[in-house]
């Protein structure tokens, strides 16, 4: 590793991690240009774990001698020649706008993502996110799944990016264990689709590994990508189309979802890969939780028994879409008590993966 010393937040160097958006990073139209944030040791330890290649790192000076090991694992599988940003804890907290980082950021390249075939293959289990907007759930869910055995996680076009830094730090760095894609990846970009090479500055490497950035744009955790929806009570079923605003604070820009691609194609696929698609929703037909894991574990033999389960999630408020639900084989709700008819996508997709579980 080439250690060095950054005498100033303005260094271009460092520029991936606190000037350039979220959509700048991600750079949708080259994936293999993109890049991703992983904070804190355990984050970029798990990414680093799952093959993910770095491309500079940024540590606080106190925590330079806790991460030798760290730094050997990248020289023997990177080459030594990856810059390691070495600054004080008051310029990180400048750089980025907050301390959640622990200690250390590590600036990684993004993959082309796998098809939805690929990620399925040999899958019992999966759990779809329907325009999920919020990181922080994103990250739960991902960490639920990683926990309870959910074999591969699909997102829509308009969900929020489980790369995004929150997102990756929430689920603890799971987000690199769980196989997961974006669905019509290839068709549809909320996130970037309007943007075209010239509009933005991609990610330069120079001959130290730095990041080039001449908009100079203080982009911190606080404001960098926004996507927000509609708000109604969570759980309960959207009439509004599906549709999310997305951008950062400065560059914000509407574009509904291609329903061609969610729920249209991506259900025929999932039905197409012999998956009982579920919605979890409340309505007037819906089956308990309890109902679901009695089919699942019904004998094989049974009329009703499920084998390939799908368990779709939806968005903050709105919930899943009509369109959703009427496209799924089952709408299953959670039996709640005193009055409440919803849990937050985070609980509510943990308690559904641990009680859908596969059960040898």
């Amino acid at each position: 590793m080439q250690i060095i010393n950054i005498d100033s937040i303005d260094d271009e160097r460092v520029a991936a991690y606190g000037n350039l958006t979220e959509l700048q990073l991600r750079n949708r139209l080259e994936p293999a240009k993109g890049l991703f944030i992983a904070e804190s040791p355990k984050v970029i330890d798990r990414a680093l774990a799952a093959g993910r290649e770095p491309i500079s790192l940024l540590v606080e000076q106190q925590w330079l001698e806790g991460m030798t090991d760290m730094f050997a694992r990248i020289d023997h599988q990177w080459g030594s020649g990856i810059p390691v940003y070495v600054a004080s804890s008051e310029q990180l907290r400048r750089l980025t706008g907050y301390r959640l980082h622990r200690g250390a950021l590590a600036a990684m390249r993004r993959w082309p993502l796998p098809s939805i075939e690929t990620v399925c293959r040999g899958a019992r289990r999966i759990a779809v996110m329907e325009n999920i907007v919020d990181h922080t759930n994103v990250g739960a869910l991902m960490r639920s799944a990683a926990a309870l055995d959910v074999d591969a996680v699909l997102v829509t076009p308009s969900c929020g990016d489980p790369l995004y830094r929150r997102a990756a730090r929430v689920s603890m760095g799971t987000v690199f264990q769980v196989p997961w894609t974006r669905i019509c990846e290839q068709t549809l970009d909320c996130d970037g689709s309007d943007i075209t090479e010239n509009s933005i500055d991609t990610w330069q490497s120079d001959n130290q590994g730095g990041v080039r950035n001449p908009q100079n744009r203080n982009d911190n955790e606080a404001s960098t990508e926004k996507l927000t929806a509609n708000k109604t009570i969570d759980g309960t079923v959207s009439d509004s189309p599906n549709q999310a605003t997305c951008g950062s604070d400065d560059d914000r820009h509407t574009k509904r979802q291609d329903k061609r691609c969610w729920p249209d194609a991506g259900m025929a696929e999932l039905k197409r890969l012999g998956f009982t698609t579920v919605a979890m929703a409340l309505s007037d037909d819906s089956i308990t939780l309890d109902e679901l894991v009695h089919r699942l574990n019904n004998e094989p033999s049974a009329s009703d028994h499920i084998d390939k389960l799908a368990l779709i999630f939806g968005t903050e408020g709105d919930g899943l879409t009509r369109r959703t639900i009427a496209d799924t084989d089952l709408t299953v709700k959670i039996p709640m008590s005193n009055g409440v008819d919803s849990l937050n996508v985070a609980a509510s997709s943990a308690l559904t993966f641990y009680a859908t579980r596969v059960r040898n």
